[in-house]
């Protein structure tokens, strides 16, 4: 019984990462920018590798060592701006806050399914996944806030 439960939670997961890199096609077609396309190419690579880990994992290749965790910035961003829809997303500051959304939804996805499994390699598993998750909010927000708010010559 508890193997299924595992499993159910790790297919879980990859449902969500299949959901993620689907996002984030769509929103490349948004993109006109080869910049932002080649960032969003670039998260939708790391989505993948999510889902491959995942199904590693399920399978009984990998274990959560394979994941390291990473000290993160929290800009807070996505908690205090309205997120735009991918309908009425135009330009790069828009595109990078609504992946900013997207990632802390994820991030926080991971966390309450870890809360919800006692100590051991899955809760282990999802927290690292977690913090995957918060590292692309970070690197999302952080593209947000300089697109947003570009550096100008007067300083």
């Amino acid at each position: 019984m508890q193997a299924k439960k595992i499993s159910e939670v790790i297919d879980l997961a990859i449902q969500r990462e299949e959901e993620a890199i689907t996002f984030y096609s769509e929103m490349n077609n948004k993109a006109h920018d080869p910049g932002i396309k080649g960032t969003i190419e670039w998260i939708a690579a790391e989505e993948k590798k999510h889902k491959a880990f995942l199904i590693g994992y399920r399978e009984g290749r990998q274990g959560p060592a394979t994941l390291n965790m990473r000290a993160t910035v929290d800009y807070k961003i996505a908690e205090n701006l309205e997120e735009p829809s991918l309908e009425t997303v135009t330009g790069g500051a828009e595109i990078f806050l609504l992946a900013s959304h997207r990632e802390l939804r994820s991030y926080r996805f991971y966390t309450e399914l870890a809360r919800l499994h006692p100590p051991g390699d899955l809760q282990t598993t999802l927290l690292k996944m977690a913090n995957e998750e918060l590292a692309h909010k970070e690197k999302m927000e952080y593209l947000y806030s300089n697109t947003a708010f570009p550096q100008t010559a007067g300083g």
